[in-house]
């Protein structure tokens, strides 16, 4: 094979492991929100059991990378596509992290009864999902509009944040394991709001990958 045929085919299959990684932790999230939204502590087991197989993504990714740097010698605009795509893979393994510590929750909760339905919790999550698949996509495709258009979604997960946090406190009584739960709760939230700022970070390294210039999505 063309030795340059064969590196552009290392390249669309870097992209491949890194929409195969981001599909699987998009499944962690959901799965460790729907685990909490029921405190199915079976479900949550399998989440955080399934987290391994994430952590291999990211080192098989790395590896890639590191090979086609080392073997190929790209120029500076490829060698910012296998850059950011070592930095995604490391923003999605810490995003699964999110998931597993959302799961190890629900362990926690296990056997009590939530003290209200959760909504914006699910919603955050929605959100976050969305802008994770969007990143990837502007990745994949190149597109710094699509990239920028991350904040706005981010902004929407801090709205709803503050309004989760604003509800909890109001919950607040002198019952410690009512308390306790709020506390797990304003907890899951937080990590739903970092997962949303990892998919920024992806966003901001797209950019710089085309462009060549750094732009703060999280403001």
């Amino acid at each position: 094979m063309d030795t340059r045929l064969g590196y552009h085919q290392s390249l669309i299959e870097l992209q491949t492991d890194l929409l195969k990684m981001g599909r699987q932790v998009e499944v962690q999230i959901q799965s460790a929100v729907d685990s909490l939204s029921t405190l199915d502590e079976q479900k949550a087991r399998e989440t955080i059991g399934n987290d391994d197989q994430i952590d291999d993504m990211m080192l098989k990714i790395e590896e890639r990378c590191l090979r086609l740097i080392a073997l190929q010698q790209p120029m500076a605009s490829d060698l910012r596509i296998i850059g950011t795509a070592s930095k995604i893979a490391v923003d999605l393994e810490r995003i699964a992290d999110h998931a597993v510590d959302i799961a190890k929750i629900t362990r926690r909760l296990a056997g009590e009864e939530l003290v209200r339905p959760l909504v914006v919790i699910p919603k955050m999550a929605e959100i976050a999902i969305e802008m994770l698949r969007e990143s990837l996509l502007a990745y994949t495709s190149q597109d710094v509009n699509r990239a920028a258009s991350l904040a706005d979604r981010d902004d929407e997960v801090d709205q709803l944040y503050g309004s989760l946090m604003q509800d909890m406190t109001g919950l607040m009584s002198t019952d410690i394991p009512h308390n306790r739960q709020l506390f797990h709760l304003i907890m899951v939230a937080q990590f739903l709001e970092r997962v949303a700022d990892h998919t920024t970070n992806i966003g901001e390294g797209v950019i710089y990958m085309v462009t060549g210039k750094r732009k703060d999505l999280n403001v």
